[in-house]
């Protein structure tokens, strides 16, 4: 008995010497083996090898997402994974499957058969269990100080993540600010679409591939990585406007100004053979006089703009007409007008005349929901009261200036009623009222001759309810008498193309475009006056007579 405890005691202690050695021996080895798999599980670490981690770039947006937004945390799971499955895997295989299993066989851990019984008892009962259980504490505590690290290292990423995302809603806001602050509002110019355009769609300079969310978020803060590996900007003041722009719903093209610069809308309204695309022509060389005069600085948006605009005057200086607009829905004439530092992006409807003949043609020009100023084209000549007080030889020159089928009056009443339906803000926009074919008009010994006051003229002749109406109707009027044969064509005056082009500067004055001094007195009197109107509350309203 005295011989057996000792023995005992002795045999406990090389169990626990063994446990120990192995232990030492074998969480140094797990640990290394698993930080090392970690580090190559991040992998590859060579450019174009394939991962299968790695998600296929999608067809509605064709860019690769931000490695913050996602792919950062599949490669740290996936390495984490990878790195505690190695340590089981080690521990399986060779601890497990090789080493202990040797030692339980009565071999030498390298596979050498012991020489003595005793040895092999030895080894067998004694050195094994301890190897085992030594290498399953190593490969425990591998796998817990493996984890506590990549706990670290996942709050290192999440604070990484917060410092990629929280600048994403900054910028936007910022840009959306500064957007809102100066006014500016994206709206397809284009004939069946006229939707908002809240951001343009971008086309890739290289592959020429369409990006629809070009803007600080999940693919990335200030680049973007297309298909092809080029880099584009996510914002304006990274050169984002540089890009080719367009329509993100009938994907035409949109000017370089698109996203930068405030629009004005301006439709001009008018019926059949009113003269509205000749007075738009007018309008168009009267800014281009101002700009010569170095008084502001008026571009084309577009090559289409200026080709239109090129046509249309090529018409006027061999026929002295111009073909009646034949869309029914009309696609906008765009100019970059700018007057010192500011600038606004113009937007010229020319529609058909059949488009105010009835209400329901009205309502579909949806373009209307977006104008910040209309220009009511007013043919004198066609409004049965008007036509009533020519004399026999006046009534022949009206019918050779070919007057509308829609008297002013008639063009008024089916315009105001669906504009404030599809506004919904009529009483905050402006008409400017432009008496076309002035060059007849003068020429009418029944009927005064226009004068500076225009609105007291269209009284004088049996217009006034037109003229009440408009100032009552909307926040300002104003009223004009130009001759567009005079304006264009050849041997065009100077004089007629700026008084042409006043209402246009009127309208862009109303946006905040510093234009005032350009509209000067001419067509008008230049100065706002106050009527009282009464039947209505008494309450005064504010418009500017010509």
């Amino acid at each position: 008995m005295t011989v057996y405890i000792p023995l005992m005691a002795l045999l406990g202690w090389t169990a626990l010497i063994a446990v120990g050695l192995c232990l030492g021996n074998v969480l140094w080895k797990f640990l290394g083996i698993g930080v090392g798999a970690v580090w190559r599980g991040l992998g590859p670490w060579q450019t174009g090898t394939p991962d299968q981690r790695v998600p296929v770039v999608g067809a509605d947006e064709p860019a690769h997402l931000g490695y913050w937004w996602r792919q950062m945390w599949v490669d740290t799971v996936s390495a984490a994974g990878y790195g505690i499955r190695v340590i089981w895997t080690a521990f399986a295989d060779p601890w497990m499957g090789r080493y202990a299993d040797n030692l339980f066989h009565g071999r030498n851990p390298n596979g050498l058969r012991a020489t003595s019984p005793g040895s092999r008892l030895w080894l067998a009962v004694f050195v094994a269990p301890g190897t085992a259980v030594g290498a399953l504490l190593g490969a425990t505590l591998a796998t817990v100080l493996l984890g506590t690290v990549l706990a670290v290292f996942a709050l290192l990423l999440g604070m990484v993540w917060l410092g990629c995302a929280a600048p994403v809603p900054v910028v936007r806001g910022v840009e959306r600010g500064w957007m809102l602050a100066r006014g500016v509002r994206v709206k397809c110019p284009y004939p069946g679409c006229y939707l908002p355009v809240p951001l343009p769609m971008y086309r890739c300079p290289k592959c020429r591939a369409e990006h629809r969310a070009l803007r600080p978020g999940r693919y990335g803060v200030l680049w973007h990585a297309c298909a092809c590996g080029h880099r584009l900007p996510t914002t304006r003041i990274a050169g984002r406007t540089k890009l080719t722009a367009s329509c993100p719903h009938c994907t035409q093209y949109l000017p370089k100004s698109v996203g930068t610069t405030r629009v004005v809308h301006a439709p001009l309204i008018g019926g059949t053979s009113s003269g509205k695309t000749m007075l738009m022509a007018a309008m168009v060389e009267g800014l281009h006089s101002c700009a010569r005069r170095g008084e502001l600085t008026v571009e084309y948006a577009s090559d289409d703009d200026r080709r239109t605009a090129n046509d249309l005057n090529q018409d006027l200086k061999s026929t002295g007409w111009a073909h009646a607009t034949t869309s029914t829905q009309p696609r906008a004439l765009m100019l970059a007008v700018a007057c010192g530092r500011r600038r606004r992006l113009l937007y010229l409807y020319d529609p058909m005349g059949e488009t105010v003949s009835d209400a329901s043609r009205v309502r579909a020009q949806q373009y209307l929901a977006h104008t910040h100023g209309v220009i009511l084209v007013a043919d004198v000549l066609a409004d049965p009261k008007v036509r009533g007080r020519l004399g026999k030889e006046d009534t022949r020159r009206a019918q050779d200036a070919r007057p509308s089928q829609q008297g002013p009056w008639d063009t008024y009443q089916r315009l105001t009623g669906e504009l404030a339906a599809l506004t919904g803000r009529r009483s905050k926009l402006s008409v400017a009222t432009v008496v076309t074919k002035r060059d007849v008009l003068d020429q009418l010994v029944s009927l005064p001759v226009p004068g500076a006051q225009i609105d007291a003229w269209l009284e004088e002749i049996g217009l006034g309810g037109l003229v009440r109406a408009l100032g009552h109707d909307f926040r300002s009027a104003r009223y004009w008498a130009v001759s567009a044969h005079a304006a264009t064509g050849t041997g065009p005056l100077e004089s007629e193309q700026r008084r042409a082009a006043e209402p246009v500067l009127w309208l862009l004055a109303a946006s905040g475009l510093r234009t005032d001094a350009l509209t000067g007195p001419g067509g008008a009197s230049g100065k706002e006056r106050r009527i009282r109107l009464r039947g209505n509350g008494d309450r005064e309203r504010k418009y500017s007579p010509a």
